[in-house]
């Protein structure tokens, strides 16, 4: 039985958790806030309850086997898109329906053009699935990869999502449907690996799912699990630094005490891990990717909108216009988008808002939180508010104008989301946006990774798979 200390309470940290104690280890979490959840957060006012994390389950299959109570709920639609134009698309889990629903709004021609994608992300999936997303990056499983042809030409390395989109998508809707799914990885669509395909694919093959109360529910069951495990969670315990020579001896909490401990599994993001817990400078140096952060407004609305699905995306006249706001570039400072997209989440659930109301969750992509030209200082004053009258007013142009029905409006900021739970920039997905995270097994003997910061990637079933590669790689006790 070995010892195994886990920083960090998020999604990823408590998976772990659970597999290593079910393989017999005596594990303790250490979490700085006062809650678990990490990102996957609640917040409760005036009787209305926001997920201000993930608002969509994907995978479910990837939770069957942590002994977790979960009852998610199907979604249909998965997503409801209001394009530019008034044209408004409902995507389906069924691919069938989905493509009757395509022809039906936006042609024959376009529905064929999805086909053919759809055969494409599917090879993709397939090839992700296999060799990528089950286990831990390494020479070995890329090489394992580029033996089978077809799987590596599938994945189109060199192509971007764009690209990919621009040969089979003829319809300028379907294209930025697609350029979308970069944005579930934080990253830039006109950059980000035409591999990303998978992406949609996983969503709308295995469908979009909610858990009724709100997805903060999966935090609490697998706090529940964690406790039938005999799993410790300390909560307002900070972590500071790690032990280590040639391998990982324990962890310095932020009262002085010292932690022992054979195994150390990260789930803080891997900035912060080789920026301040173990200075490993050549690490730190390969994290220059940026990934996007969110501006999100809590609404407490009045009334009902039936026009809104559970979940809306209203799109801007220029999407690139809004990437390149978003990710700025050297000469070009990163900016609050005029135009961004909108998405909407409005849950159809009585557990979130009171009788008659609905409690609205309103996020915009942004750039990081900082003061370089990739960064917006979103603690200029004024700045947040002016950028909430500016999403009400999009959001009034496009949909429904909801300003005159509002009982609160509560603004979170990068800045906001970076305080809260120490993701640098309020980064959603983790520093590294993309494909390519950092690895799970760190250049030190005993300390993992785990969480949206490393291997495979963001989002709540990429970082529960971290979980399990991690813990397959420690193994039982």
């Amino acid at each position: 039985m070995s010892e195994i200390v886990v920083i960090g309470a998020g999604v990823g940290g408590l998976a772990a958790a659970v597999r290593l104690a079910e393989a017999g280890h005596r594990v303790t979490v250490h979490e700085r806030s006062g809650t678990v959840g990490g990102k996957l957060a609640t917040h409760e006012r005036d009787g209305f309850r926001f997920d201000t994390g993930p608002s969509l389950l994907t995978l479910p299959q990837v939770f069957a086997d942590l002994g977790l109570d979960l009852r998610p709920e199907p979604l249909d639609p998965v997503v409801r898109h209001v394009f530019p134009d008034g044209t408004v698309l409902d995507s389906s889990a069924d691919h069938e329906t989905f493509l009757r629903r395509i022809a039906t709004v936006l042609g024959g021609d376009a529905a064929r053009d999805w086909a053919r994608f759809w055969h494409r992300a599917e090879r993709i999936w397939h090839a992700s699935w296999d060799s990528v997303l089950q286990r831990p990056v390494t020479a070995a499983s890329l090489a394992r990869l580029g033996w089978r042809l077809p799987d590596l030409a599938a994945i189109a390395p060199g192509r971007s999502l764009r690209s990919l989109g621009r040969r089979y998508l003829r319809d300028p809707r379907l294209r930025m449907l697609l350029d979308r799914y970069a944005t579930y990885t934080g990253a830039d669509p006109r950059h980000a690996p035409a591999a990303l395909a998978a992406i949609p694919y996983a969503e709308l093959t295995h469908g979009g799912w909610y858990l009724p109360g709100g997805l903060w529910t999966l935090a609490e069951a697998l706090r529940a699990r964690c406790a039938a495990l005999s799993v410790r969670v300390e909560l307002g315990s900070t972590v500071t630094g790690i032990d280590a020579d040639r391998r990982v001896r324990g962890v310095r909490l932020a009262d002085g005490t010292r932690v022992p401990a054979d195994v150390v599994v990260s789930n803080v993001d891997a900035e912060v891990l080789y920026r301040d817990l173990l200075p490993t400078p050549s690490r730190l140096a390969r994290l220059a990717d940026r990934s996007l952060a969110g501006f999100v407004l809590l609404l407490g609305v009045r009334g009902e909108t039936p026009e809104l699905a559970h979940h809306n995306v209203f799109f801007p006249r220029d999407y690139d216009a809004e990437f390149d706001a978003v990710f700025g570039a050297p000469g070009r400072r990163a900016r609050p988008a005029g135009d961004p997209t909108v998405f909407v989440t409005r849950a159809p659930d009585p557990a979130v808002a009171p009788p008659g109301h609905e409690a609205w969750f309103v996020l915009v992509n942004a750039a990081r939180h900082g003061t370089d030209w990739s960064a917006v200082d979103w603690r200029r004053p004024g700045l947040a508010q002016a950028y909430r009258d500016r999403i009400l007013a999009v959001l009034a142009e496009r949909g429904p104008d909801v300003r005159k029905r509002l009982l609160f409006c509560e603004i979170r900021t990068p800045a906001d989301l970076a305080e809260a739970t120490a993701a640098p920039g309020g980064a959603i997905y983790g520093t590294a946006g993309g494909l390519v995270r950092p690895a799970n097994r760190a250049p030190v003997d005993g300390l993992f990774l785990v969480g949206g910061s490393t291997h495979p990637g963001g989002g709540l079933p990429m970082v529960t798979l971290s979980a399990k590669i991690v813990a397959d790689q420690i193994g039982p006790a």
